[in-house]
């Protein structure tokens, strides 16, 4: 076996505190590792500030970390399964500097078929995928949260139909994870109108943004859920999303949640929008 493959737990082995998910911004490109072009001097510190401290509010490290980005779709769920995953910079126009950043996390080919089987046993198909990089979605802000690279990741696409309620059960489905000591996560952005961002984001991302902190913070997962299936009848939605796949991230971790209730721990504007982060349990 692979000395990267040790750390993974045995199927219902519940030997580690469990650990929370979240939904996490995850900035603008590689805005973290450069300086600001648009927008006002430090505009991203306080986001970088809170993804640099997540790791000291969990029970313990985790062992591995699944995460979905709002940077990947594919017909089925698809798993990334490579033992070593280079990264993907799909991101245009930036120095050149941030097209050879670091963040060489190991993979799991072992965590990622269980992800499969965990999936697949509630009824979503799923595909592999060995050859693609992890997204910027996925290393811009790990580079601050786990910045070692020394836990495994393994990067799971969404669904392209953008279903809300099929990313909650996907997030369901993966909730044993959280008890061998596997930290599910999803990022994106809170409001993601490119064409708006500036004055014109701050009334909408509000609205939206009040809507939302309401949704996830619900005290009962059904009502949570029911509300999260329904976000396009929110204030000033479509608004906020015009496209909904830096959202569906946040359905994942909330299915994951279970009956965990959501808790907002990230609140700042950037470039007028209020953008928000999310954790449960």
């Amino acid at each position: 076996m692979n000395h990267r493959e040790t750390f993974i737990l045995a199927p219902n082995m519940n030997t580690s505190t469990r650990q929370p998910t979240f939904y996490l911004p995850h900035g603008g490109g590689p805005c973290f590792s450069m300086q600001n072009t648009r927008g006002p001097h430090g505009m991203w510190d306080p986001m970088a500030a809170f993804l640099r401290g997540i790791v000291a509010t969990l029970p313990e490290k985790p062992k591995a970390v699944v995460i979905v980005s709002g940077h990947w779709e594919e017909r089925a769920f698809a798993v990334n399964t490579a033992a070593n995953p280079p990264l993907l910079f799909d991101y245009y126009g930036f120095p050149e500097h941030t097209y050879h950043l670091k963040y060489p996390a190991p993979g799991s080919p072992t965590l990622a078929q269980r992800v499969r089987g965990l999936l697949e046993r509630a009824g979503l198909a799923t595909s592999e995928d060995a050859e693609r990089g992890l997204d910027h979605g996925v290393f811009v802000p790990f580079m601050l949260v786990l910045p070692d690279a020394d836990v495994p990741v393994v990067e799971i696409s969404l669904r392209a139909d953008l279903d809300p309620a099929a990313h909650l059960r996907a997030g369901a489905a993966l909730a044993p994870l959280r008890d061998e000591g596997v930290m599910v996560v999803g990022t994106g952005m809170s409001f993601h109108n490119m064409r708006m961002f500036g004055p014109g984001a701050a009334e909408p991302s509000k609205r939206f943004d009040a809507w939302l902190t309401g949704a996830v913070t619900a005290t009962s997962a059904d009502a949570r859920n029911e509300a999260l299936v329904q976000w396009e009848g929110a204030p000033a939605a479509r608004a906020s999303h015009p496209r909904e796949e830096h959202l569906l991230p946040l359905m994942v971790a909330a299915g994951a949640a279970g009956s965990d209730v959501g808790v907002k721990v990230f609140e700042d504007q950037v470039l007028g929008a209020t953008v928000s982060g999310f954790r449960f349990g």
